[in-house]
């Protein structure tokens, strides 16, 4: 009698498929995805370009230095959060809660924008159409800066919050069993399915009706 063939062992290659440039390259993708996806991309981006919009417009009247420092300031801020997503690098800095840090970024741009309108309102008694025009670039700057923070609600989740303690180390400092987040990760997706048949399965109820 012939003896059994060996089984194939296919979890050891599943584990080294992200590793390595190929997994950067799984992360890369995935992170632009959710980055994009969920407007915060477009948010950062038109922050950006309103912010260098009204520098430009304020390097054409004399303008009080703390403005430009103020709008050099919140641009950096920007760009390093746009980088960090756009490159994936805050998929290799795991115990950093980066939607907190976005948050609270948003809230300060947002703050620091307006209180530089004031400031460049009260610095002038005169303004000139480029000064006024970069008053506007500001405010506009600031309200996109405050639907980014309302669309970073959806970072506050249940299940993404366990997600990431489970993956936060422990007080020795050592990271948690990753098992855990592969179980949350597949009972996550077996409620998300089970949510699906059941919004089909009402659909055509509905549509019998």
């Amino acid at each position: 009698m012939a003896a059994p063939a060996p089984r194939a062992r296919t979890g050891g290659k599943k584990k080294d498929e992200r590793r390595g440039f190929k997994g950067y390259k799984w992360e890369f993708r995935d992170s632009n995805k959710d980055f994009w996806a969920q407007g915060h991309a477009e948010c950062k981006s038109l922050v950006m370009i309103c912010i260098i919009a009204a520098m430009v417009c304020f390097q054409r009247v004399a303008t009080h230095p703390i403005v430009t420092l103020l709008l050099t300031m919140e641009l950096s801020i920007c760009a390093f959060f746009f980088f960090l997503y756009s490159l994936a690098i805050n998929r290799y800095i795991p115990f950093v809660f980066w939607p907190m840090m976005d948050l609270m970024n948003d809230l300060a741009c947002s703050i620091f924008l307006i209180g530089g309108i004031f400031f460049a309102l009260e610095a002038r008694r005169e303004l000139p159409m480029p000064y006024l025009t970069g008053m506007i670039l500001m405010g506009v700057a600031a309200f996109i800066s405050i639907i980014d923070l309302c669309l970073q609600r959806r970072q506050f989740k249940s299940r993404k919050l366990r997600k990431f303690i489970l993956l936060t180390p422990d007080r020795r400092g050592k990271m948690q069993d990753p098992k855990l987040l592969l179980m949350l990760a597949a009972k996550e997706d077996e409620e998300e399915r089970q949510r699906e048949l059941a919004e089909k399965a009402r659909r055509e109820a509905e549509a019998g009706w």
